[in-house]
């Protein structure tokens, strides 16, 4: 099973959203995104969910808090206590023994990051 887990700045937008999907490898086999929860209702997350018909996974920050990721942004540090929200909101939702594709990629325009965890079910 397979979760995009999304990080993004408030002017982000459909496209750049899909975008950084596409960069990170794309969304074939997705079965949900996931985020952080106060941007899980952001209007372009939204869209991208309705467009994929995927459900969106809203993760509280103290569980992202305690997920170590390969990459590191010092601003989402302070802000949400862990170095990626896509990474390890992808992670998270994932559930346990998931594991990355490849570190976070980014949108052309800088706004948006995503990244893909894998769990391999029985």
């Amino acid at each position: 099973m397979r979760v995009a887990g999304f990080g993004f700045r408030k002017a982000a937008s459909l496209a750049s959203l899909r975008d950084a999907l596409e960069a990170a490898g794309g969304g074939r086999d997705l079965v949900a995104l996931a985020t952080v929860a106060q941007k899980a209702a952001s209007p372009a997350l939204l869209a991208l969910a309705e467009e994929m018909k995927l459900p969106i996974h809203a993760l509280d920050a103290e569980i992202l808090a305690h997920i170590s990721t390969p990459t590191r942004s010092d601003r989402v540090m302070a802000r949400f206590g862990t170095g990626s929200v896509a990474e390890a909101s992808a992670l998270a939702a994932a559930g346990t023994d998931a594991y990355l594709l490849a570190p976070r990629a980014t949108s052309a325009d800088g706004l948006a990051m995503a990244a893909i965890a894998e769990r391999n079910t029985p």
